[in-house]
C-alpha cells in the first residue's frame, strides 16, 4: 500500500477563496494565502492556531479544528467577525468550512472561507424593507410552493401555513373570490415576459370574518422566466370598506325625483352584489306607528336586486306578505337578525311573499338577514338580504356595514318620502274636481284621470262636463305646465274658474268668448300658468245628430270616430295659442255636426307623446288604436287606449261623448 502524499499548498496561492492550512497536535499555522490575510488578517506562519488567533470570538473555531482532526469529519459553518474597538469598518460576515488533510508536516486541516458580508447585508436590509411596509411577505413558486419570509398567515387566519398555494390554503379564500382569483394567477404565469400581478380578495380571519387582502406580486426572471415571485400582502379591509362605502353613498346619492321604489331600486343595485347576493324591499301599506297589535299589516315588495348566476328573481307586482310577529319584533327592536336556513328549508313564514320563499328555495339561499329601514323615525319597512349557494352568512362585520349603508340612504328616502306626500295631496287634489261626468240624455259620456307612474310627474291635467237645463253638454280638457303641486292647485283654480264662467255665460257663449275671459281672469287674479286646454259646447238636435262647437287654446285636437267612417283629427282652420302666453290675441271656434254613433275624444298629451316618439307618431298611433276599438263601451275605450298607447311617464286625463245611436 502507498504512502499518502502530501498536499501542495502552491496551489492555492492565487486562488479566490480564502484558504489556511494548519498542522500537528498544536494545529500549527503552516500556510495562509493572500485572501485568507484580507479576510482574516495576516497571521504569522508557525504559530500554534490559539497563538495565531488569540481573539475571544476565535474559541468555537479551534474547538471546530480539534473535533476535525480527531474525528476526521469535516465541518461547515457561518461565522462573523468583529471590527476592532473604534474601527470604522462594519462587521464581515462569511461561511467556513474545515475539512481533514495530510499536509508535509502530518495530519491537520484545511479552512477555506467565503466573504458573504455583501449578500448577508443586502438580505438584512431586505427583511427590514419588507416588514416595515407589509403585513406578509413570501416567495412564491410556479410548482406551487410558498415560503414565508415575512410572517402574517397566521395572525390573519389562525392557522399556520403549510408551505403550499393548494386546495387547503384554498379552504381559507372567500368562496365567491376562488374562481377569480385562480383564474387571474394563471392568465400571471402564462404572460411572456411575466408581469407585476395584483389583486384584492377575500381570507376567513381568526374570528370566522371575512377580511380584503391586497397582493402585489413580482416575478423574478431568470433568462425571461419566472420561476419564483415575491408576493406582499396587506390587510386592507379597514381602506376597502371605507372606499366601498363612498362609492354606494354616492350612487344612492344620485337618486333624484322618485318615488320610493326608485330610491329603493337604487339601494338594493348598489348592495348587489357587493354586500349580498340577494336583496328585496319590503314596504309597508300601514303607515301608522308603532303598528296595530292585533291587525294584520301587509308589506309589498318594492324592489329587488340579485347577483349574476343565480335563477331569475320574480316580477314585483302582486307581491305582498302579511308580515309575522318576527318581523314585528325587529321592527319594533330597530335591529337586524340572521336566520340560517338548513338544507332543504325554507324562510319563516310572514317575512317575504310566497313567490320570494320559492325563488330563495330554487336560489339555494343558505341565511336571509332582515334590516329595519327607518327614515327619520318613519318606520318604511324593512331589507331582506340572502347568501346563496356556498356564500357564508353574513358576520358582524358585514351587518355593521349594511346597516350604515341603508341609514346614509336616508337623505334620498326622505326626499322621496316628501314627494310621495305631495303627490298624495296633489292627486287628492286632482280626485277632488275630476268628478264622475253627469248623465247627458241623447248620449253616452265616460272619463278617467290616470296618473304617473314616477312620483316626480304630479302634473296638472284635468277634464270637466257640465249639462245645463236646456241639454247643452260642455266638455273641457285642460293640461297646466309643470308636474308638481303647485301646477295641480292652479289646475284647481283654472278648472273651476272656467266652470263658473261658462255657468253664468250660459249655453249660448260662444267657446272662443269664455276661454278669452279665463284667460284675462287668470291674469288679473295673478293665478296666470302656460296651460293648454279645449272648452266645446255640444247641443242635441231633433234628428239626433249634435253640433259641436269648440276652440282649442294650443292643445291636442280632438279626435272623432264617425261610425261609419274612419277617425280622424278636427284640427279647426285656425291654431290659438295656449292660455296666458298673449291675452291681446283673438280667440277663434270651430263648429262640427256629429252625426248618432260618432264618438269623440279629447285627451291631453300623456296619452300621445312619450321620449321615443313624436307628437305626430303618437297621433298616428292613436288613430290606428281607434279605429280597432271604437265599438267598445266608452269606459272600456278609454281603458284599452291608456293602456296601449300611454308609457303612464306623464298624467293623462280622458274624456269621450258618443252621440246614440238612431233608434
Amino acid at each position: 500500500m502507498g504512502s499518502v502524499r502530501a498536499l501542495d499548498v502552491r496551489l492555492f496561492d492565487e486562488t479566490v477563496a480564502a484558504i489556511a492550512l494548519f498542522a500537528g497536535s498544536e494545529h500549527r499555522l503552516v500556510y495562509q494565502n493572500d485572501a485568507c490575510a484580507r479576510l482574516l488578517g495576516a497571521r504569522p506562519v508557525g504559530l500554534p492556531a490559539r497563538e495565531a488567533f488569540p481573539e475571544p470570538d476565535a474559541e468555537e473555531f479551534l474547538t471546530v479544528l480539534d473535533e476535525v482532526v480527531t474525528t476526521g469529519r469535516p465541518r461547515r459553518l457561518p461565522e462573523t467577525r468583529e471590527p476592532d474597538p473604534g474601527a470604522p469598518e462594519q462587521a464581515r460576515y462569511f461561511v467556513y468550512s474545515c475539512t481533514p488533510v495530510t499536509t508535509a508536516e502530518g495530519r491537520g486541516a484545511m479552512v477555506v472561507a467565503l466573504d458573504t458580508t455583501a449578500e448577508t447585508v443586502a438580505l438584512e436590509r431586505y427583511e427590514a424593507v419588507v416588514s416595515a411596509v407589509s403585513q406578509m411577505v413570501w416567495v412564491l413558486r410556479a410548482d406551487g410552493s410558498a415560503e414565508e419570509l415575512v410572517p402574517g398567515w397566521q395572525q390573519l387566519t389562525g392557522s399556520p401555513g403549510h408551505g403550499r398555494v393548494d386546495e387547503r390554503w384554498g379552504a381559507y379564500i372567500h368562496p365567491r373570490d376562488r374562481a377569480r382569483l385562480r383564474l387571474e394567477w394563471d392568465v400571471a404565469l402564462a404572460q411572456e415576459p411575466p408581469s407585476v400581478f395584483e389583486t384584492t380578495f377575500r381570507v376567513r380571519a381568526a374570528d370566522g370574518s371575512y377580511r380584503h387582502v391586497s397582493t402585489r406580486c413580482v416575478p423574478i426572471l431568470r433568462n425571461d422566466r419566472a420561476d419564483e415571485w415575491i408576493a406582499a400582502s396587506d390587510d386592507v379591509e379597514d381602506t376597502w370598506s371605507a372606499t366601498l362605502r363612498e362609492r354606494l353613498i354616492a350612487q344612492i346619492a344620485q337618486v333624484s325625483g322618485g318615488g320610493l321604489d326608485e330610491a329603493f331600486a337604487a339601494v338594493v343595485k348598489a348592495i348587489v352584489p357587493e354586500l349580498a347576493d340577494a336583496c328585496v324591499i319590503m314596504l309597508l301599506d300601514q303607515e301608522e306607528w308603532p303598528l296595530p297589535e292585533h291587525a294584520p299589516v301587509t308589506a309589498r315588495r318594492a324592489a329587488s336586486s340579485t347577483r349574476h348566476g343565480l335563477p331569475a328573481r320574480p316580477p314585483l307586482r302582486h307581491q305582498t306578505v302579511v308580515i309575522s310577529d318576527t318581523v314585528r319584533d325587529m321592527l319594533e327592536r330597530q335591529a337586524p337578525c340572521t336566520f340560517h336556513l338548513p338544507v332543504g328549508k325554507g324562510v319563516p313564514p310572514g317575512i317575504v311573499p310566497t313567490v320570494t320563499e320559492h325563488w330563495l328555495m330554487s336560489a339555494d339561499a343558505t341565511s336571509v338577514t332582515l334590516y329595519p329601514l327607518v327614515a327619520e323615525d318613519i318606520v318604511l319597512g324593512y331589507a331582506v338580504t340572502s347568501a346563496n349557494g356556498d356564500a357564508p352568512a353574513p358576520d358582524p362585520a358585514d351587518i355593521e356595514l349594511l346597516q350604515r349603508i341603508f341609514r346614509f340612504a336616508e337623505p334620498p328616502i326622505r326626499k322621496a318620502l316628501d314627494l310621495q306626500q305631495a303627490r298624495r295631496t296633489a292627486l287628492r287634489l286632482q280626485h277632488a274636481h275630476l268628478t264622475s261626468p253627469p248623465a247627458v240624455p241623447g248620449a253616452s259620456l265616460a272619463a278617467c284621470y290616470e296618473p304617473a307612474s314616477s312620483a316626480n310627474e304630479i302634473g296638472g291635467d284635468w277634464y270637466d262636463a257640465v249639462v245645463y237645463a236646456d241639454g247643452t253638454l260642455v266638455l273641457d280638457i285642460g293640461d297646466v305646465a309643470g308636474h308638481d303641486l303647485t301646477a295641480a292647485t292652479v289646475m284647481g283654480q283654472l278648472r273651476s274658474m272656467l266652470r263658473g264662467l261658462a255657468w253664468n255665460k250660459g249655453p249660448e257663449c260662444m267657446p272662443s268668448t269664455v276661454l278669452t275671459m279665463l284667460e284675462n281672469a287668470a291674469e288679473g287674479l295673478d293665478t296666470a300658468s302656460f296651460t293648454t286646454a279645449i272648452h266645446a259646447r255640444l247641443q242635441r238636435h231633433v234628428d239626433g245628430a249634435w253640433h259641436m262647437t269648440w276652440s282649442n287654446a294650443g292643445h291636442p285636437p280632438p279626435l272623432l270616430m264617425p261610425a261609419q267612417a274612419e277617425p280622424y283629427f278636427l284640427t279647426g282652420t285656425d291654431e290659438d295659442p295656449p292660455l296666458c302666453v298673449d291675452p291681446t290675441l283673438p280667440r277663434t271656434s270651430h263648429s262640427h255636426i256629429l252625426a248618432p254613433g260618432d264618438t269623440l275624444l279629447l285627451y291631453t298629451d300623456g296619452l300621445i307623446e312619450t321620449p321615443a316618439a313624436s307628437l305626430g307618431e303618437g297621433q298616428h298611433r292613436l288613430l290606428t288604436a281607434a279605429a280597432h276599438q271604437r265599438g267598445m263601451p266608452l269606459s272600456e275605450l278609454l281603458g284599452s287606449l291608456q293602456d296601449n298607447l300611454s308609457d303612464n311617464r306623464d298624467d293623462t286625463a280622458l274624456i269621450a261623448f258618443r252621440a246614440d245611436p238612431p233608434d
